[in-house]
């Protein structure tokens, strides 16, 4: 989820970038790079693996050899928490029984009927990017 939460608010906390040659084997990172225990950083330029990570004793990632990117980070509590919102939302209406689901923005049959909220081409309503706008916003780089 904190790849997409950070693609779609176009921040990565990014503190450090380290660039070359990084080797994935065994599920464990090895490369020309410095992160701490639990800190969070971002794979750039791989096959298999590119995203948001964990640098922890969990981290399992797919063996391969790469020329790429390792961003170390420093996301704020706030935005991991955030994030833990989100998935929950998202869990909670995006699932494949939820009315946000659905495809129209109003439906009409046997004397019932719903109407989504919001309308145009732009319509956040029923995406966790609309529900939680505001609170993205205040992250977001432009």
């Amino acid at each position: 989820m904190l790849t997409e939460l950070c693609k779609e608010i176009k921040n990565w906390f990014e503190q450090r970038k380290y660039f070359g040659e990084f080797v994935v084997e065994d599920g464990h990172l090895t490369g020309n790079f410095s992160l701490q225990e639990n800190q969070y950083f971002r794979i750039v330029g791989s096959v298999f693996n590119d995203g948001v990570y964990k640098f922890d004793d969990d981290l399992e990632l797919e063996d391969e050899t790469f020329d790429g990117a390792i961003w170390a980070m420093a996301i704020p509590s706030e935005v991991i928490a955030l994030a833990s919102e989100i998935e929950a939302w998202k869990n909670k209406y995006q699932s494949i029984d939820s009315p946000a689901m659905s495809p129209y923005n109003s439906e009409s049959f046997g004397g019932y009927s719903y109407s989504k909220s919001g309308s145009g081409n732009d319509d956040l309503s029923g995406t966790w990017q609309g529900a939680f706008a505001d609170r993205l916003n205040h992250w977001r780089k432009i």
